[in-house]
């Protein structure tokens, strides 16, 4: 029995071998895992011995010979045993290869492109596939974690089983596939060629990586786990400091309120619940920002999730205190504020830097993946189509509204009261209704008597006059909406009649 062994990672490699070698492999290595296993004095056969030729180009060539790959692809019929024994070519029976850490050295910000290609592994990958075409025959090992599986099972058997072969080459396979798609996205990113930057090319590599184990699904009867893509920003980049595991619920909704808070540059606060914001305000503070979020819906807010776009002070963090909340996310603590949040057992308490809207998004559906831009508008845009324009105040509180009506799930409303120069909050939010004029009824029933001066965002035009005449009738002093109705008159018309302001944006804020 041969194996050869070629690793970057040197983890439990002296053992590893050593064990082979007890029941009964020969050991063939490559440069630098030779020259670590000769100094254990472990007796080993270097690859050069094989092919007769020495280690070339700094090592980038050693193992591209047939008389390695021969022997690992060679099945074991007596033809093909009997045409490698031909050119003196023996069967290698495992692999035991990993790789050099592209995606580690590419993750460092100052890496040059030179530097990059010359980490990508060339030989080890061919290594491993070829090993892994050939499992009928062949162990290929990819993961050093797996060596106390392999050894265990050679002690008991003799060998390893089919059964384990055919795992560790798909997980070889997987490793290989993962490893090309990190490089391709590598060069995308730094290439700027036209072909190579699309955004969305005919084949799309996203290359995902396990971030957590989670308990369950939505739903405890579903298992479920959360990938996340190299190099993207987002949630699953968060530390947590505080509290039980993440729910696969947790983290959608940590998503939507995370999303929500990168939107402002004055300090924000966002209570989420059910993917939707139930309460988002602004302010010259933090801590007001947030009781000001609370009051948007104190009912909603029981239970929800809140980001929060500043560093966590103390007066913020007992504020949060008050009620139940099941998940905090902030770019920092203070000392104190961790320590007051750390009182609460089943709150947990997560440390996201950066904030910030990512190039893409991504929704999952049955069998495939929607790839789109972010959501993003230009206010210059904006067609003031009243007779009255809107008041400076009205418009501080429109620019809000409308960064916020395009988080809430469409249909989507949202009233907006300014409550100071800078500052404003949601008094009212009407999510998820199949009917606008639904959701301007729910948005305008959460304000009660707070829609008495607030402003209105929809994120999609008013096919019929009695959504803006319920919000009108309501106290709406200004609405901004995209338009394009064929009704748009009839509504400018309401709008008019009763004094009030409305702009058109000509962009709609779907979101499903």
């Amino acid at each position: 029995m041969r194996a050869l062994l070629s690793v970057f990672d040197k983890t439990d490699l002296i053992e590893f071998a050593a064990k082979l070698i007890e029941h009964g492999f020969e050991i063939v290595a490559s440069g630098g895992t030779a020259a670590i296993l000769e100094d254990a004095g472990i007796i080993v056969k270097e690859v050069s011995q094989l092919t007769a030729y020495p280690e070339m180009l700094g090592g980038r060539v050693k193992t591209l010979h047939p008389a390695v790959h021969a022997g690992i692809q060679a099945p074991r019929d007596s033809r093909s045993l009997g045409e490698i024994a031909k050119h003196h070519i023996a069967p290698i029976d495992m692999v035991v290869v990993n790789l050099h850490p592209f995606a580690e050295v590419v993750s460092r910000p100052e890496v040059k492109l030179e530097d990059a290609v010359d980490n990508i592994d060339i030989g080890g990958s061919a290594l491993l596939r070829g090993a892994a075409k050939n499992f009928e025959n062949v162990t290929v090992v990819c993961d050093p974690a797996d060596y106390p599986m392999v050894i265990k099972e050679i002690e008991a058997e003799g060998n390893t089983s089919l059964e384990t072969r055919k795992r560790l080459a798909l997980k070889t396979f997987r490793c290989t596939a993962a490893y090309d798609a990190r490089i391709a996205a590598y060069l995308g990113e730094v290439l700027q060629e036209p072909l190579i930057s699309d955004a969305f090319p005919q084949r799309q590599l996203l290359l995902l990586e396990k971030a957590l184990d989670l308990r369950y699904g939505e739903n405890p009867h579903q298992r479920a786990a959360a990938y996340q893509l190299p190099g993207e920003p987002g949630v699953l980049r968060a530390h947590q400091l505080h509290g039980k595991e993440l729910s696969y619920n947790n983290i959608l909704d940590l998503d939507a309120a995370w999303m929500t808070a990168s939107e402002f540059n004055q300090p924000a606060a966002v209570i989420v619940k059910h993917t939707n914001p139930c309460g988002v305000a602004v302010a010259r503070s933090l801590v007001e920002a947030y009781k000001c979020a609370l009051s948007g819906d104190p009912l909603s807010a029981y239970g929800g999730i809140v980001a929060l776009n500043r560093v966590v002070d103390l007066n913020t963090a007992l504020a949060i205190n008050e009620i139940f909340t099941e998940c905090v996310i902030a770019p920092g603590y203070e000392n104190e504020s961790l320590s007051q949040l750390r009182q609460k057992k089943n709150l947990r308490v997560l440390v996201l830097e950066k904030f910030g809207i990512p190039a893409i998004r991504l929704a999952g559906i049955t069998g495939g993946v929607l790839i789109q831009d972010p959501d993003l508008d230009d206010p210059s845009n904006w067609d003031f189509v009243s007779k009255r324009p809107p008041t400076s105040h009205e418009m501080e509180a429109l620019h809000f509204a409308w960064q916020v009506v395009k988080h809430v799930k469409s249909n989507a409303i949202v009233l907006v009261k300014e409550t100071a120069p800078t500052a404003a909050v949601t008094v009212g939010v009407g999510a998820g209704q199949m009917s606008p004029v639904d959701a301007v009824r729910i948005a305008v029933e959460k304000a009660g008597e707070r829609a008495k001066g607030a402003v209105m965002a929809s994120d999609a035009f008013f096919p019929f006059a009695d959504g803006v005449e319920l919000a009108l009738a309501a106290g709406v002093t200004a609405i901004v909406q995209p338009g394009g109705s064929v009704r748009d008159p009839e509504i400018i018309a309401a709008v008019n009649s009763a004094g009030a302001a409305m702009i058109i944006t000509g962009v709609r804020h779907f979101k499903h």
